[in-house]
């Protein structure tokens, strides 16, 4: 048979098979899965399997010799599930062709990329959009990533990063939703939401990726790829529920990670990948490593070369190996010799072809290469709304002692100071790979969108002007050239606006610091201008939660901005002159010092909490135990008075707790209002408060509203350490208020 009419046969074979409407009417997509798995080879089998990187120009000559020669020639034999990094529809449609046109089946690939705080249009970095705590901007905020990327071509996104972490020296903070489990699972369900939509195979869709399972964001130490060692009450009932409320909002792929779970690496852990994941939660989607994490075994000591990695990894559970080439290489012998049945890697192609099947690829390989469609959804208007909408929501209003802000329409010499100010880069955050640099709207720009009173000096230069995604971002300590030109503005400026904090490089992956507070002359130069002028507004712009001790205790006004995408300076300008109240409330502890790390709101008691006379309780010689500040602070320029604790335990099973809440100040404004609990008593001792509810709500001035939560066996329950959810009888403690410190407090009894 010649090649033309070979390729007319598989042609022909695949349209009548997959594009017949009455084979498709007659046919389930699991008959389709079992119909295709029964015409491939185990090599065919083997290359779902296979994640490639980008690794030449689709539209460029076709590479010869090398590695990308191998890669193209495995392209064309169906031996690549998948690849990663590829973007643009003419890109991603000309590799499209190849495996559908030229390999003998015509198996589409999936198109995956880190689209973490969206794709050109970027919205606040994750951890920002935690302080929100607003469910539905989250969920608008991926489906506009949805948006974009899908509009380039791809249909997958390693993403949302759902890691629960106690560690602000680990730089992936910013790409979670913070420190609490409650509210990790609600942002991992509206994450998925977005991206994923009601029907993924809307071409405006695509699939989302629940990461990292499990058990990264306890990195010792917060050194990125770092071991994790943490006991089973710890997993169950702190790590992996957020991964199983991803599994119920029916999340298509999960990730694993690069880190040792207890001693074993996680993507060659059985237990989490087999037994909880595809077993205890029936998951039936498909599991990807992270980057060439399979290959990574033989460094940690786990597998002993790359053939015995790939071993591993499909036993294991983990379905899709990410540029490793650990499978393609070595995973067909490893079958043949008998190492490896060929039912899991049945089981593995199974899942990798029903997500393929569910994104509607099948019917149309080309579905997402609409290059009218990329041009136009770009940079879209309502993208660059809603991502404003979100970046305003995202602030948090840490402190504001003589209400300093909001500043008034008409307010003269406005003194703006610091690097970070003028930065339109810098505010974008990291993890935005696709995204043009210098696209931000800086502090400066939205400011002066406001009024002309503004005068500005940088200071001191800190950050290197190439920073990048793949470098480490260099700090100047030394060169104090524009301190005194600074200093000489603030003193003759009725108030300064310190724009300061951390580079947007200087958080993410592998940007793990020992240090949390400013870096370089930062502070240096806030004390030198606090000195002349104490009408001092500091505006932090950071991607993870920092020491200022100092800053606290003597700046009035600190607004945390985080770092927040495309429309930064304009969300931040709306909050500085009043036309957004902010309503953020922080999603991860504020520590005073580097050694409280980790320190976290939901805490154990110890057998010796309270103070005594002599030193013997649980404390620290030269730092208080309390944080700089807790979970779930946030102010506002209104005032939240809490009244009316009323609790209702007739129903164990519906245990009603409400409170009346009153704007009692003199501007509308938006208050996070939160339920905490204890468990008095526990088999298993519970945290001294653990949040399990809350609500935005939007109050006028001098409005009220009755707020009720209803408590069930959810709610009320933990996992023990044979993982079975338990609802104790017993004493609880409930409190409602606007943070983790402060609300009213009760008592109820369940039996």
């Amino acid at each position: 048979m010649t090649r033309i009419t070979s390729f007319i046969v598989i042609i022909s074979f695949y349209f009548a098979h997959f594009n017949n409407p009455i084979m498709a009417q007659e046919k389930t997509t699991e008959e389709k899965i079992d119909s295709l798995l029964e015409q491939m080879t185990l090599e065919e089998k083997v290359g779902q399997m296979n994640q490639y990187n980008g690794f030449w120009d689709a539209t460029g000559p076709v590479p010869e010799g090398g590695n990308a020669a191998m890669k193209y020639d495995h392209l064309k034999k169906g031996w690549v599930g998948s690849m990663l990094n590829v973007v643009g529809t003419e890109e991603i449609r000309k590799l499209q062709q190849i495996v559908v046109e030229e390999s003998r089946l015509g198996i589409p690939l999936i198109f995956g990329y880190d689209v973490i705080h969206g794709y050109k249009t970027l919205a606040p970095i994750p951890l920002a959009e935690a302080a929100s705590w607003d469910m539905e901007a989250i969920e608008k905020s991926a489906r506009i990533a949805a948006d974009e990327a899908s509009a380039v071509g791809l249909n997958w996104t390693f993403a949302p990063m759902i890691d629960i972490s106690r560690e602000p020296r680990w730089g992936r903070v910013m790409e979670g939703g913070g420190e609490d489990t409650y509210l990790g699972s609600k942002i991992a369900k509206a994450r998925i939401k977005g991206f994923q939509g009601d029907d993924l195979s809307k071409p405006n869709t695509i699939a989302a990726c629940a990461k990292h399972f499990a058990g990264y964001g306890f990195a010792e130490a917060g050194r990125d790829y770092n071991t994790a060692d943490i006991g089973t009450s710890t997993l169950f009932n702190s790590v992996l529920p957020p991964f199983k409320a991803a599994i119920d909002a029916d999340v298509k792929t999960v990730m694993n990670g690069f880190n040792l779970l207890n001693g074993i690496p996680v993507t060659g852990n059985s237990f989490l990948q087999r037994d909880i994941l595809k077993g205890k939660w029936g998951f039936n989607g498909f599991v990807i490593s992270d980057w060439a994490s399979i290959a990574e075994m033989v460094p940690h000591g786990f597998a002993e070369n790359l053939s015995h990695a790939a071993e591993l990894g499909t036993k294991a559970g983990s379905d899709m190996d990410m540029e490793s080439s650990a499978y393609v290489r070595h995973l067909a012998q490893n079958v043949k010799n008998g190492k490896v049945d060929e039912k899991l890697v049945d089981d593995a192609v199974r899942r990798i072809l029903r997500v393929k099947f569910e994104l509607g690829l099948f019917d149309d390989p080309y579905r997402y290469c609409n290059p009218e469609r990329e041009q136009e959804r770009l940079y879209h208007d309502d993208h660059h709304a809603g991502v404003l909408d979100m970046a305003m929501k995202s602030i948090v209003l840490l402190k504001n002692e003589g209400n300093l802000l909001p500043l008034a329409k008409d307010q003269k010499k406005i003194a703006v100071i610091g690097e970070l100010a003028n930065d339109k880069n810098s505010p974008l955050g990291s993890w935005r790979l696709a995204s043009d640099n210098n696209s931000g709207v800086s502090f400066l720009e939205g400011l002066k969108s406001y009024t002309d009173e503004v005068s500005y000096a940088r200071g001191p230069k800190i950050f290197n002007d190439d920073a990048s995604f793949l470098h480490e971002v260099q700090v100047n300590s030394t060169d104090t050239s524009g301190m005194d030109e600074a200093v000489a503005l603030a003193k003759d400026s009725d108030v300064v606006l310190m724009v300061l904090g951390e580079h947007g490089f200087q958080s993410g992956e592998a940007r793990s610091r020992t240090h949390l507070d400013l870096p370089g002359l930062q502070l240096d130069l806030l004390k030198a201008v606090y000195e002349v002028n104490q009408n001092v507004v500091l505006i932090l712009m950071n991607g993870r939660p920092m020491t200022i001790t100092w800053e606290t205790e003597n700046i009035p006004t600190i607004l945390e901005t985080w770092q927040l995408g495309t429309q930064a300076g304009n969300a931040i300008a709306k909050v500085v002159f009043g036309d957004y109240n902010p309503s953020g409330k922080l999603p991860m502890t504020f520590p005073r010092s580097i050694g409280q790390i980790p320190i976290y709101y939901n805490r154990f008691s110890t057998g010796r909490p309270d103070p005594e006379p002599n030193v013997f309780w649980s404390h620290y010689v030269d730092e208080v135990n309390d944080p700089l500040f807790p979970f779930g602070h946030g102010l506002s320029y209104t005032q939240f008075e809490y009244s009316d604790l009323e609790i209702d335990s007739s129903d164990s099973k519906n245990v009603k707790v409400s409170a009346n809440v009153k704007n009692s100040g003199g501007v509308s404004g938006e208050e996070v209002v939160q339920l905490y609990i204890r468990d008095k008593v526990a088999s298993v001792v519970r945290p001294i408060k653990e949040l399990k509810g809350f609500e935005k709500i939007s109050l006028a001035a001098g409005e009220s509203k009755k707020v009720e939560f209803v408590l069930t066996d959810a709610e009320l329950g933990f996992y023990d350490h044979n993982y079975d959810f338990v609802v104790e009888p017993g004493s609880f403690e409930v409190m409602i208020g606007t943070s983790s410190q402060e609300g009213l407090t009760g008592h109820f009894k369940i039996d």
